[in-house]
């Protein structure tokens, strides 16, 4: 099996991080798998056009990029990293009808 399709067998993000053998605290992935998980294909997305064809290189970068994901939510949370677009919206506003505008 190659290298890529080993990847596309993982499928939480203890599998990828169980996979490239990296350490991780059960409590921050618990909370933020999505987030690392998203943040991981964000990092693999913008240097899709650079990666290099050599599967030991190619492995190696993923390693380097999801332990770079893991780790903003190590020092950070999901609010702040503002991963998904519910976060990125900014603060809800409210929006003022008075009763008189409403017609029957």
């Amino acid at each position: 099996m190659s290298f890529e399709e080993e990847v596309e067998e993982l499928e939480s993000a203890e599998d990828f991080l169980h996979y490239f053998e990296l350490e991780y605290d059960q409590t921050t992935v618990h909370v933020n798998r999505l987030h690392i998980l998203q943040r991981f294909h964000d990092y693999l997305s913008k240097g899709g056009d650079l990666m290099p064809e050599d599967e030991d290189s190619k492995k190696q970068i993923y390693k380097q990029l999801l332990f770079r994901a893991y780790q903003d939510f190590v020092d950070s949370d999901a609010q702040t990293e503002k991963v998904f677009k519910v976060f990125k919206m900014g603060e809800p506003q409210t929006i003022f009808i008075s009763l008189g505008d409403i017609q029957t």
